[in-house]
């Protein structure tokens, strides 16, 4: 898979995976009421949390914050079309090479890191990674799975996280691109898709 600096112009970002823990909800519902209808990259939330009776509490939710479509993954699942798919919480998912979701039987910490790692080594360098508000190192091992196939890593800014371990460690870890606001960091993903040439408001 060739990276941006080989082939000498940006590539089309094919997959947004956005990881949180503790604070993530109100993080990820402000980014998601900031990106356009139009917006056309699929985006794979894993939001850590316990296993829940209904597994689709959480996409309910976010469909009342955003105008984007929302889903809840299930088995085998493609990524690929625009919108918003939901792993459910208690569950952990990876990204298998056909770029369907393959979901475990519970959430193990890392299960952001399993998501990115899986879809950096699927997609190389189409993969974008968001860090969002979380304890702990989850998704800093994934961030640098993305980077290091060629990818772009985003993080909530630590201030602006009611738990800033997460972002805060991938900070410190180097493969971080941007350190952003929730709300800034729509605008730098509509613009990655604007300069791939893949984003064309409705």
């Amino acid at each position: 898979m060739p990276t941006a600096s080989e082939t000498g112009s940006p590539l089309s970002p094919k997959l947004i995976v956005v990881v949180a823990s503790l604070g993530g909800i109100d993080a990820i519902s402000r980014l998601l009421a900031c990106l356009p209808s139009w917006f056309p990259v699929p985006i794979v939330l894993v939001q850590h949390g316990r296993a829940q009776p209904d597994p689709g509490r959480l996409s309910r939710l976010l469909k009342g914050r955003t105008e984007l479509p929302v889903r809840t993954a299930t088995q085998g699942m493609p990524v690929g079309p625009p919108g918003v798919t939901v792993i459910p919480a208690g569950r952990t998912a990876t990204l298998d090479a056909g770029h369907r979701l393959v979901l475990g039987s519970r959430l193990a910490l890392g299960g952001g890191d399993a998501m990115l790692t899986s879809a950096a080594e699927a997609l190389g360098a189409r993969v974008v990674a968001v860090v969002r508000s979380g304890r702990l190192r989850d998704g800093t091992r994934g961030a640098q799975a993305v980077k290091d196939r060629g990818g772009r890593v985003l993080a909530q800014d630590p201030s602006s996280a009611a738990a800033p371990g997460m972002p805060s460690s991938a900070i410190s870890a180097g493969c971080v691109d941007q350190v952003l606001t929730p709300e800034s960091i729509a605008g730098a993903l509509v613009g990655m898709a604007r300069s791939a040439g893949i984003a064309t408001p409705g």
